[in-house]
């Protein structure tokens, strides 16, 4: 949809969407999807830093946000979030603007980085692996209680 400004608003957003109160109340999930950046390869522009906001959620726990890379005729960024939730979790360490991973130099920057994952999709493949180890929630499996056999 559309962003318009509210007049005269002194504290708040003013901005809201068009259409009236409608589709605020009627949608069950609202994002608010923002351009922060862009991505570069030399001087050429290769895609968009994004940020999304969770507006109103429904269905699961609103007010969330997420930034990842979106490069163009590629889609979101898949390393470059491996990398990224790496650091943020401390298995990927990052002094300046070296990554490293178990003591290995993986790069220089993320793209060198990401291009060493694109390169050796073991380790990738690796660092992704203990991610979702860490972030994803694991199955728990509920006892059923055994029949209490009358003595």
């Amino acid at each position: 949809n559309q962003i318009r400004m509210k007049i005269g608003v002194m504290f708040g957003n003013p901005e809201t969407t068009s259409g009236g109160n409608a589709l605020k109340f009627y949608a069950s999930v609202r994002l608010d999807i923002r351009r922060i950046g862009a991505v570069k390869e030399g001087e050429e522009v290769t895609g968009n830093e994004t940020r999304v906001k969770v507006v109103k959620n429904k269905v699961a726990p609103p007010f969330k946000q997420a930034e990842f890379q979106i490069l163009y005729g590629r889609g979101i960024y898949r390393l470059g979030e491996v990398i990224d939730l790496g650091v943020k979790l401390g298995l990927v360490d990052k002094a300046g603007a070296w990554y490293a991973y178990k003591g290995d130099k993986i790069g220089q920057g993320k793209a060198n980085a990401a291009k060493y994952l694109a390169d050796n999709p073991e380790t990738a493949a690796e660092i992704e692996g203990n991610i979702r180890e860490q972030l994803l929630p694991k199955p728990t499996v509920k006892k059923v209680p055994e029949e209490i056999s009358a003595e």
